[in-house]
């Protein structure tokens, strides 16, 4: 596949900062072949130290990788855009033309982690929920069909 022919997608969560990054991160690690990939937040945080060791862990370099607005991705025409939490698919940009939004929910590491006793406990969630993005991302693009909205 030609540059040209690669579809455009984007993973929005609330912060960009976990989740989203790592699906950015896989897509880019798996996928980029098939797809050039950003991720953006509605509320954009730092990148969660937590994410970048667990994708570490798993061969996949999200360190180089920066929270950033959705709004600074206007100017895109993504072929797909994923929301992967409940708070982005509710106050997704309305994206004209073609491009498909699909809802793919996982569930948030920082949020699951914050009772952690320990941090190898807190990470424990981090890797489920990478382990599962993980498993989407292969699926693609037929995993994208299953979820459109």
């Amino acid at each position: 596949m030609s540059g040209d022919e690669k579809r455009k997608i984007l993973f929005l969560c609330t912060g960009n900062s976990c989740r989203s990054q790592m699906a950015e991160g896989w897509t880019r690690h798996l996928k980029s072949d098939l797809f050039d990939v950003w991720s953006a937040g509605i509320e954009p945080k730092d990148v969660d130290p937590r994410a970048v060791q667990v994708m570490a862990e798993a061969g996949v370099d999200i360190s180089g990788q920066r929270s950033k607005h959705v709004e600074g991705l206007s100017g895109i025409a993504f072929d797909y855009v994923v929301t992967v939490c409940g708070y982005a698919v509710e106050r997704c940009p309305i994206y004209p033309g073609k491009t498909m939004r699909i809802h793919k929910g996982f569930d948030d590491p920082p949020y699951l982690a914050r009772d952690a006793k320990t941090d190898e406990e807190a990470l424990a969630h981090y890797r489920r929920v990478r382990d599962e993005i993980k498993k989407f991302v292969e699926g693609m693009p037929g995993s994208l069909n299953e979820d459109a909205m």
